[in-house]
């Protein structure tokens, strides 16, 4: 593609062709944007095809084959991500300054927290809302380095996720906890064994299903010398590798009490394999907080109090 000169001058237009291509993305191809968009498909592709043109760029394959980014397209759309963040933040700025509460919020969860009593989130939105009803919240369930990545790169404005580690581009405040204890599908050997007391060297020797990222479960695995044999991404990815009766694994107890009720599920004891684990909010330290941020974090904090 011939290479035109990007001259560092954003229009509407130009921001219009990337908020277009940033769905286009996240849906996975263009048929899949036309829902999201309200465009039709001729619309949505002559879009892409202006956004490569204006920057000079071959930013996706898109065909029979299926739609791809290509490297260049992957680099567009993180710097995309970046420039909406940034928008977001400036539009915010400027409402602090005419004190009123407009423009988006946008959080990042881990997942299975809303089975959690101890998880009052909910209360922390309805308080939020109530103060500022012209705000649009975006919520988003990730894994949790992506969350941390998001909120540091600026595309979340607040994560809620296990404690594990501080960032100094970070700040943190805590927020409840949740009990994780390992289990087996009834399909596992050890079912049988539910409710008894069962040796460390029986457990460590099961084939372990853990999360494939940095967290509580894997520095848990790895004080305790649980040799990951099956890796995922999610619990709900974690409740079927134990559902197969091939893996243990562990679970939040809220989460996992009723597929133990339904006799899907069968608690492994042993008190030294399971671990309490914290939850705290987190945004990025600088720049300072807008008054949007504030405020939610502070309907957080009083509704966990």
């Amino acid at each position: 593609m011939k290479q035109k000169a990007w001259l560092g001058q954003l229009s509407d237009p130009d921001l219009r062709l990337l908020r277009v291509f940033k769905v286009v993305v996240e849906s996975g191809g263009i048929s899949a944007a036309e829902l999201e968009l309200n465009i039709g498909r001729s619309t949505i592709s002559r879009h892409v095809k202006d956004l490569e043109l204006r920057l000079g760029l071959s930013l996706c394959r898109r065909g029979r084959s299926g739609f791809a980014l290509t490297a260049e397209g992957r680099k567009v759309y993180q710097s995309a991500l970046r420039l909406m963040g940034s928008l977001d933040e400036f539009r915010g700025d400027v409402n602090d300054i005419r004190r009123r509460l407009t423009g988006n919020l946008t959080l990042a969860l881990f997942d299975k927290m809303a089975t959690n009593p101890k998880c009052r989130l909910h209360q922390a939105i309805a308080l939020f809302a109530e103060q500022a009803p012209d705000v649009s919240i975006e919520m988003f369930v990730e894994p949790l380095n992506e969350i941390e990545r998001g909120v540091i790169e600026g595309r979340f404005q607040c994560g809620v996720i296990p404690s594990h580690r501080t960032s100094a581009s970070l700040s943190y405040r805590p927020l409840f906890d949740e009990s994780m204890f390992l289990y087996c599908g009834n399909l596992h050997p050890l079912s049988s064994r539910a409710g008894e007391a069962i040796d460390a060297a029986t457990l460590l020797q099961c084939q372990y299903a853990g999360l494939g990222y940095h967290s509580p479960n894997m520095e848990q695995a790895r004080t305790l010398g649980l040799m990951r044999a099956a890796t995922a991404y999610d619990q709900e990815a974690i409740v079927h590798l134990l559902l197969s009766g091939v893996f243990i694994g562990y679970l939040p107890d809220h989460y996992a009490q009723a597929l133990v009720a339904e006799g899907r599920l069968a608690k492994l004891n042993h008190p030294k394999f399971s671990y309490m684990c914290e939850f705290e909010a987190i945004w990025r330290t600088s720049p300072k907080p807008s008054r949007l941020l504030d405020l939610f974090l502070t309907c957080l904090a009083k509704a966990h109090e």
